[in-house]
């Protein structure tokens, strides 16, 4: 059993591909001829800002490995590691800083040629590589979501202008013959929407569970609600925390658990101290594997209020260990959580009070919701994800045999 992070940052355990797995990824690889992949990404998984898009890319690209591919992931260079390191099987090679990568990875693609055998699969996380600009082979980019407002969350003015026009006007006509999976179907109807790309070219791809979430023994005999993520902007643990508030006053035995780090801490324990939540709010940081597991276990129900997720993976980690969420019904979260039956999706900071209130006090409709978060966990396999992504880097393979171009269409408008 190898160890790797959640979604958002605390690690848990996990397990490679199955040998019967592993020999249909060859089986696809070598229907596509495909030797090598190139990841190029934005952030390692090593990264101390690595979250849902690295585990995602980890997951799948450890069993590429394991089927017997060359795999190497170009990353931005990560304070106190090696640039160079292996990791369960395949190869990061951690360079320039965390704006840099990008225009260096770019610029040496330009010099380097696609080589016979190989693919490439750009993480298109916020600011695209822009590899339809200089990479001439098989290709897939993987879009998790639209960033929109996030970048003047987390940007200066004149950096978050710059990000949001590359986002919606440079880069949309490039990528308009890429193919591009994401991770749910309301994140995709969200790419077409804002991103205007060719439907035919962006299919869905749902994120695996790892089998260590599994039911245990443990409910808290008193409400408890525990949330998992980066303590960053997007996630808006603020508006949970006061939603939380709002929820003692109706459920007065609460305990509520924020598992996670980040730069936002100072500001949500200043706002924790403020609504004199400290008695019973608690944020106890990176947790081990088997904490975390733990706390999802005891948990009446899981929350998220973030702003942006391609899908939530940690409503259906929870939910296949039998906890229901409640969360906010934005693109990714209405597929990870079905609504009324896993769990319930929530408008605004008053609606997810409300909606945890009425879940924490209904014990018989909480049991029967983790039940079905269970089963609706369990139809997602790390395996599958895999293997439908390695397909379709294999068809577009096929395609570049029978002298698909993959040159850019210069006719696009580059600005739209």
């Amino acid at each position: 059993m190898t160890h790797i992070d959640t979604a958002d940052g605390v690690r848990v355990g996990g397990t490679c591909a199955q040998p019967a797995a592993a020999s249909l990824l060859r089986a696809i690889a070598m229907e596509g001829a495909l030797e090598r992949i190139r990841v190029v990404a934005w952030r390692d998984l090593d990264d101390p800002e690595a979250g849902g898009s690295e585990r995602h890319a980890h997951q799948i690209v450890q069993r590429w490995a394991q089927a017997g591919l060359g795999v190497e992931i170009r990353t931005s260079a990560v304070r106190g590691e090696a640039r160079r390191a292996e990791r369960d099987g395949y190869r990061v090679d951690r360079r320039a800083g965390r704006y840099a990568v990008f225009p260096r990875t770019a610029a040496e693609g330009f010099f380097r040629r696609a080589q016979p055998g190989e693919g490439l699969v750009e993480i298109w996380n916020g600011m695209p590589f822009l590899s339809p600009l200089w990479y001439r082979g098989p290709r897939v980019v993987f879009l998790h979501h639209v960033h929109a407002e996030m970048w003047r969350m987390v940007l200066p003015r004149w950096m978050a202008r710059i990000g949001e026009s590359m986002e919606r006007r440079v880069a949309p006509p490039l990528y308009r013959g890429s193919r591009v999976v994401t991770l749910s179907t309301s994140a995709r109807e969200e790419i077409l929407e804002l991103l205007g790309l060719d439907p035919s070219r962006v299919s869905v791809v749902p994120p695996g569970v790892d089998p260590a979430f599994s039911p245990g023994p443990g409910r808290t005999p008193s409400p408890l609600v525990v949330a998992v993520g980066r303590l960053v902007p997007v996630k808006r643990f603020d508006m949970l925390v006061r939603a939380l508030v709002r929820v003692k006053h109706e459920h007065p035995a609460l305990r509520a658990v924020i598992v996670g780090e980040g730069y936002e801490r100072p500001h949500i324990e200043t706002l924790v101290r403020s609504l004199d939540a400290g008695t019973w709010l608690s944020l106890p940081g990176h947790l081990p594997d088997h904490e975390v597991v733990m706390w999802y276990r005891r948990a009446w129900l899981v929350a998220s209020t973030s702003l942006r997720e391609g899908w939530g993976m940690t409503l259906t980690e929870a939910g296949a260990c039998g906890t229901p969420a409640v969360a906010t019904a934005i693109a990714g979260h209405r597929d990870a959580v079905v609504h009324g039956e896993t769990g319930l999706l929530a408008d605004d900071e008053e609606q997810v009070a409300r909606a945890a209130s009425a879940l924490l006090g209904d014990h018989g409709r909480r049991r029967r919701m983790g039940r079905q978060a269970r089963a609706h966990a369990m139809a997602f396999d790390w395996d599958v994800v895999a293997r439908a992504t390695l397909e379709a880097l294999a068809e577009e393979a096929c395609f570049a045999g029978r002298d698909r171009s993959y040159a850019l269409d210069l006719q696009a408008p580059l600005l739209q």
